[in-house]
C-alpha cells in the first residue's frame, strides 16, 4: 500500500491515463476532471496526473514510481479488445505476477454476450493479473481490477464512471475537502496582493485565484480549500478582511 503524503487523516490518489489518442490529440479526455471531482467528494485528495502512451514500459515506470507514493493509483485506458490494448499486461509486469484469463471475468461478461459471441478478442478483456480483485462494470460487462493500491478502469467515460462507482466502497476516506468561493469584482492583478500573506498565515488551506472575463468586465475568483474547517473558517474571515481593506466589490460564490 502506498504511503500518504500528509497527515494520517489525507488519503491520496495519482492517476494515470493512458492512450496515444489522448497525446495525439485525437480524443480530448474527459476522465480526469470527473475522477478529481468524485474522489473529493470521498475524501481522497488527487495529487498527481501523468498521461502515457500504449507503451508497457512508459506505463510500468509511471504505475511503479506512483503506487508508493500515493494511497491509491487509478488507471484509465488500454483494457479493450484490441492488439493495442496492454494495460494488463502492463500492471502485472509492474507487479511481477502473471496475468491469464480469469473465469470470473468470463462469467461475468457472459451476462452481456453469447458463448458465440466471446472471440479470442473480447476474452482478452477477461485477461486479469494474478491476486486482483475484479471492478464490476454494469453497463458492458468486461471488468477493471484492483490489485493492491491500483485500480485499473477502462478510458470509456461511461464505463469509467460506473467502474469508479463501483470500487469506491473499497476504498479507504480520509476527511473531506471543503471549500469556499468568493467572486471578487477586480482583475488578478489588482486582487493578488495580500493572497500571497494570507497563505503563509493559513498553510493548511489552499487558496488559488482564477481570473474570468464576463460581460467586458475582468474579476476573479479567490477559492479556499481544506480539510480543517476551522481553520478554512479563519482563512475565509482574514480573506473578508483583505477585500474591505482594497476596497473590492465582491461576494460569495458557488464557483
Amino acid at each position: 500500500m502506498g504511503r500518504n503524503d500528509g497527515s494520517e487523516d489525507t488519503v491520496t490518489a495519482a492517476l494515470v491515463v493512458i492512450g496515444e489518442e489522448i497525446l495525439s490529440g485525437r480524443t480530448q479526455d474527459a476522465n480526469i476532471a470527473y475522477i478529481a471531482a468524485h474522489l473529493g467528494k470521498i475524501g481522497i485528495a488527487l495529487r498527481e496526473v501523468r498521461i502515457v502512451p500504449d507503451l508497457e514500459r512508459e506505463i510500468v515506470t509511471a504505475v511503479n514510481a506512483l503506487r508508493s507514493v500515493f494511497t491509491y493509483v487509478f488507471t484509465t485506458g488500454g483494457i479493450g479488445p484490441t492488439h493495442d490494448d496492454i494495460t494488463t499486461e502492463a500492471i502485472a509486469k509492474a507487479f511481477g505476477v502473471d496475468v491469464a484469463i480469469d473465469h470470473r471475468a468470463v462469467e461475468a461478461m457472459r451476462k452481456g454476450y453469447k458463448d458465440a459471441d466471446l472471440t479470442p478478442a473480447r476474452l482478452r478483456m477477461a485477461r486479469i493479473p494474478a491476486g486482483a480483485e475484479l471492478i464490476d462494470n454494469p453497463i458492458s460487462k468486461a471488468p477493471g481490477f484492483m490489485l493492491e493500491n491500483v485500480i485499473v478502469m477502462a478510458g470509456i467515460p461511461r464505463i469509467m464512471q460506473v467502474m469508479l462507482d463501483s470500487v469506491t466502497p473499497r476504498l479507504r476516506a480520509g476527511r473531506k475537502m471543503l471549500s469556499r468561493s468568493v467572486r471578487v469584482d477586480a482583475p488578478e492583478g489588482e486582487a493578488a496582493p495580500g493572497l500571497a500573506e494570507l497563505q503563509g498565515a493559513h498553510p493548511s488551506v489552499q487558496i488559488g485565484s482564477y481570473p474570468f472575463f464576463e460581460q467586458g468586465r475582468l474579476g476573479t475568483y479567490v477559492v479556499l480549500r481544506s480539510v480543517d474547517r476551522d481553520a478554512l473558517d479563519r482563512a475565509h474571515t482574514e480573506l473578508w478582511t483583505l477585500i474591505a481593506a482594497q476596497g473590492f466589490k465582491a461576494a460569495e460564490s458557488e464557483r
